[in-house]
């Protein structure tokens, strides 16, 4: 006998017991559902902080005074170095010679409020002070207005610029530019909107004023803050060597010793993303054991619907056999029932987690996503539970003595 007829036989059977079948394929459906769910949402997760990250310039490297901060469970916190001043930051900006684009930045608050007129911002609004090349720096781009000029920078002037969020707050159905804000006993005139960003890792662009670095001197809330160093490399391929080099000379600005360890920390910028890479690995693991202990359920449950089926066509094995099949042919009949119900029930539950997955992906700004792999290993699992509940049965089968099958009933 071919596997079509072995297949066409398997599908007579299922019809005949549909509730039971559906409810076993039910069961493989919620285990792949909860194994490619979670793993289709941690693809547009990493997907999405990819895209985050390379908006901020992928060739880029960081000099801070501490390390990125990320802990996982009772991780250690960061050793923090003594603050990276206005000065220092500037000496490396001017000393610096390699073909790189350098960015300086300070966060003067983190929860300040915004007045215009008898309006004002809740007091979550972040200010950040930076050079000419910080937005840039940050992968923020202009909607309205302009950058700020060199001689504002130089000169600290009362200008901002202002994320869409302060924007819809403050000036809903007006143009926001030449307005004047106040920040703290400050005021501001607003020379540039942002466009909109959203969040990432906690900051929103949207929520946030920008101000020359000078200027956040007078608004910081802190009296010793800790500046930013944003080194932009025009390729990867020198990255390097421009941490190299710039690893030298802020230590020979910081006065470190020859024997001395850096008392600053150099962060790439994609060195955030794949710390959280590696975090969601654990909970890859977890959604996988999640999915594996289902499909373990629905394997047992497999298993015992096919021993009562070959209880119940106990007759129709005997028959079969004193017409000629042999146990061979009675075997894989059932092994192929037992996957054709397996993959019944996989097919729709790999289809249930692609769309669980990517209704997570697309609330989250993702792309839709079509996660092959994923798909094809539902698909193999499903051929592996099948053959796995369906051989003890299948065999059991195939050892009826033809004689007492046919006199049973």
């Amino acid at each position: 006998m071919n596997y079509r007829e072995n297949i066409r036989l398997a599908i007579q059977s299922i019809k005949s017991n549909r509730l039971r079948t559906m409810l076993t394929a039910l069961i493989i459906a919620i285990g792949l559902t909860a194994l490619v769910g979670i793993l289709t949402t941690l693809d547009a997760v990493k997907r999405s902080m990819t895209e985050a990250f390379s908006s901020m310039g992928a060739n880029s490297f960081t000099i801070r005074n501490r390390g990125t901060g990320i802990r996982i469970g009772r991780g250690k916190r960061p050793k923090p170095f003594r603050s990276i001043t206005y000065e220092d930051a500037q000496k490396f900006k001017e000393e610096q010679k390699t073909p790189a684009t350098i960015a300086v930045s300070v966060f003067a608050s983190g929860g300040a409020t915004v007045k215009s007129g008898s309006l004002k911002t809740n007091p979550n609004i972040n200010v950040q002070g930076i050079d000419e090349n910080g937005l840039a720096s940050q992968g923020l781009n202009l909607s309205a207005g302009r950058n700020f000029s060199l001689s504002e920078i130089g000169l600290g002037s009362n200008v901002c610029i202002v994320g869409n969020e302060v924007v819809e707050r403050l000036f809903e159905h007006e143009d926001p530019l030449d307005k004047l804000i106040s920040v703290g006993n400050n005021r501001l005139k607003i020379i540039g909107v942002l466009e909109t960003k959203g969040s990432s890792i906690g900051f929103s662009g949207d929520r946030a004023v920008y101000v020359p670095l000078l200027k956040a001197k007078q608004l910081n809330d802190n009296a010793n803050p800790s500046y930013t160093i944003t080194v932009m490399v025009p390729g990867n391929d020198i990255m390097e060597t421009v941490i190299g080099e710039s690893t030298a000379l802020f230590r020979n600005i910081r006065k470190v010793s020859v024997t001395g360890s850096n008392n600053f920390e150099i962060t790439k910028s994609d060195a955030i993303a794949q710390t959280l890479f590696e975090n969601l690995k654990f909970v890859a693991i977890g959604g996988v054991a999640i999915g594996i202990i289902t499909l373990i359920g629905a394997s047992i449950g497999l298993m015992n619907i096919m021993l009562v089926s070959v209880t119940e066509r106990t007759r129709e094995i005997g028959i079969r056999k004193a017409i000629g099949a042999n146990p061979k042919v009675i075997r894989r009949q059932f092994l192929i029932e037992a996957v054709v119900i397996c993959l019944m029930g996989g097919a729709f539950g790999i289809f249930l987690g692609i769309v669980l997955g990517n209704i997570i992906s697309l609330s989250m700004g993702g792309s839709f996503i079509i996660p092959w792999l994923f798909i094809m290993g539902g698909f193999a699992l499903c051929v592996f539970v099948g053959i796995g509940s369906g051989y003890y049965p299948a065999k059991k089968a195939s050892r009826l003595d033809p004689v007492e099958a046919l006199r049973y009933e």
